[in-house]
This record gives structure tokens, C-alpha cells and sequence, in this order.
């Protein structure tokens, strides 16, 4: 096996990696356009709900207007028989029929003066929606237009990719593109990493025997890295190495910024929670008692215009002061019987 065997593996590792960017790309822009259309789909399901709504209620009204025409004519073969009858009987079931149909007719005629006001007042929905619609998707369609150029563009060079890659691949041998392909499908973001000058993984850094590492540089087979799994390339020359840390440092950065603007609004957020801060307020500690430790004075309790007196402030108990009742003599039994 020739020794630009892991070169071209790497070469092909690069192209995955700008198609996986490109896909990114274009995958970044649909919130966005699912953004643009949520308002101009829901005014276009409501202008379809309102269309489908009226329809209804012009059939209603219809049917209403058919039935008061059967129950009119009902009516005025009544009122023939009426002129016809013969006697009482006859005449009072003909009244009493034409009472329910005329109550029907006057029923009929309510329900159609609804509908009509209902069918109106919905007509009037629907233009104020139409005319909502129109306007979303007049300010809305440049907007949307230019993200679709966009992904367009990316498209463009997705394919261009794609073809690379096409291309590129039939160079690789079917032995080693088997086994590229079989990593990448286990959904390893790296397949092929450079070992470093100090015979390390290049993915995991993890150290490679000395044997492996003769094999590595000398490119005989394709070795596999026995802690990550990836297959270990030479190592790169300075270029080549200079040029990926420049990548990698892209994509840290690019992502980075990406992690940073999602935490701009929390911080902001935390920020007005966080409100004023309060404030200290000092501790209020009685004065100290002048008269205290002077035997025969008792103390007396600060007020709250300052001095002495009987009111003490808030929040400072009051101590009674109790004195000892005095003791009695004991009485003499001898004097008490003179």
C-alpha cells in the first residue's frame, strides 16, 4: 500500500467536512423561513375556514328560503279551501292549519334574518383577512426571497462539492473507502486524524506503541487508533498543519459566537430579575442607660421624643418593677394573752 493511502483519506475527511458545513448552512435557514410563513399560512387557513364558512351558511339560506316558498303555497291553497268549506268544522281545521303554517313562516323568516346578518358579518371577515393576507405576503415575499437566493447559492456550491467528492472518491481504493465509509456511518465526527510528532492519536492523544508508529510513518497499512477508534495518518507537515489549526480555530470561533449570541437574551433576562439593590438599613440598638449600676434609682425607659417617661418606643418591653413586701414581725405569743 502506498504511503499517500491516509493522505487521501484526509482529502477526502476535508470534503465531507465542507459538504456537512454547507447542509448546516442551508438546514440554518429554514426556522427562518418557517418564521416568514407562519403568519401568512395561519390568514390563508383563516381566509380558507371563513370561505368554507360562508358557503355553509349561503346553502342555509337557501334551504330556508325554498321552505318558506313550499309553506307560502301551502298557504294559499289553505286560504282556496277556506272560501270552499261548508260548515263550521271544515272551516275551524283550516284556520288551525293555517295558524301552523304561518307560524312556520314567521319562524323561517327569523332564522333567515340571522343568517343573513351571520353571512355579512363573515363577509366582512373575510375581506379585513384578505386584505391581511395580501399585505403579509407583500412585506414578507422579499424577505423570503432572499433567504431562498441564499440557499440557492449554497445549493450551488453544495453540488460543486458533491461532484468534488464524487470525483475524489475513485481515487481511493474500494478497501480503504469500505472502511472510511464504515467509520462514518457509526456517526463519528472524525475518521482520519494526523498522528502527532510525539506519536500521539490526533484525535484522543492518546499515545501509539512504538511498532504502530514505524508502521504509521512508514504507511504500509491502515492503522486504527486502539482508544478512539479512527485511523491514524502521518504526521502533517508544518503547512499543513498550520492550515488545520487555522480551520479548527474558524470553526471554534464560528461556534463560539453562535453559543454567544444564544446567551445574550438570558443574561439580559437575569439582569432585569435582578432589579435595584436593597438597601442596608442600620440596626437600631436602645441608648445606653446613664442611670444604670446607681443604687436607688430605677431606670428609666427612653420615649420617642427622646428624655425619660413612662411611654417606651416601639418595640422595647416593658419591665415592671415589683418591690419585696415588707416582712411581718412575728407576734409574741405572751404579749397577745397580756
Amino acid at each position: 500500500m502506498k504511503e499517500s493511502a491516509e493522505a487521501s483519506l484526509l482529502g477526502l475527511q476535508k470534503l465531507d467536512r465542507r459538504i456537512d458545513e454547507a447542509e448546516a448552512r442551508i438546514a440554518g435557514y429554514e426556522p427562518q423561513l418557517e418564521e416568514i410563513a407562519e403568519p401568512v399560512e395561519r390568514l390563508d387557513k383563516e381566509v380558507t375556514q371563513l370561505k368554507t364558512r360562508l358557503k355553509e351558511l349561503t346553502l342555509d339560506e337557501r334551504r330556508l328560503e325554498l321552505s318558506a316558498e313550499e309553506r307560502r303555497a301551502r298557504m294559499a291553497k289553505l286560504q282556496e279551501r277556506l272560501n270552499a268549506v261548508r260548515n263550521l268544522r271544515e272551516e275551524a281545521a283550516v284556520h288551525a292549519e293555517m295558524d301552523l303554517v304561518r307560524r312556520s313562516i314567521e319562524a323561517d323568516d327569523q332564522e333567515a334574518l340571522s343568517l343573513l346578518d351571520l353571512i355579512r358579518r363573515n363577509e366582512e371577515r373575510l375581506e379585513e383577512s384578505t386584505a391581511e393576507l395580501t399585505e403579509a405576503r407583500a412585506e414578507l415575499e422579499p424577505r423570503r426571497a432572499e433567504i431562498e437566493a441564499k440557499q440557492r447559492e449554497i445549493r450551488t456550491e453544495l453540488d460543486e462539492r458533491q461532484a468534488e467528492r464524487a470525483a475524489y472518491i475513485e481515487g481511493v481504493p474500494l478497501e480503504e473507502r469500505r472502511l472510511y465509509e464504515r467509520i462514518k456511518a457509526g456517526g463519528r465526527p472524525v475518521v482520519v486524524a494526523a498522528m502527532t510528532e510525539d506519536g500521539a492519536c490526533g484525535n484522543c492523544f492518546a499515545m501509539v506503541t512504538l511498532q504502530l508508529q514505524n508502521e504509521v510513518r512508514a504507511g504500509s497499512r491502515l492503522i486504527r487508533c486502539e482508544s478512539c477508534g479512527v485511523i491514524v495518518a502521518p504526521p502533517l507537515s508544518e503547512e499543513e498543519a498550520e492550515a488545520e489549526r487555522e480551520a479548527a480555530a474558524a470553526r471554534a470561533a464560528a461556534a463560539a459566537q453562535s453559543a454567544a449570541e444564544d446567551e445574550v437574551e438570558p443574561e439580559e433576562e437575569s439582569e432585569e430579575e435582578a432589579g435595584e439593590p436593597e438597601l442596608a438599613l442600620p440596626s437600631l440598638e436602645p441608648a445606653p442607660d446613664p442611670t444604670a449600676g446607681v443604687q436607688g434609682v430605677v431606670p428609666q425607659l427612653p420615649t420617642v421624643g427622646g428624655g425619660t417617661g413612662r411611654r417606651p418606643t416601639r418595640g422595647i418591653p416593658i419591665i415592671p418593677v415589683v418591690e419585696p413586701a415588707p416582712e411581718k414581725a412575728a407576734s409574741d405569743p405572751e404579749a397577745d394573752t397580756e
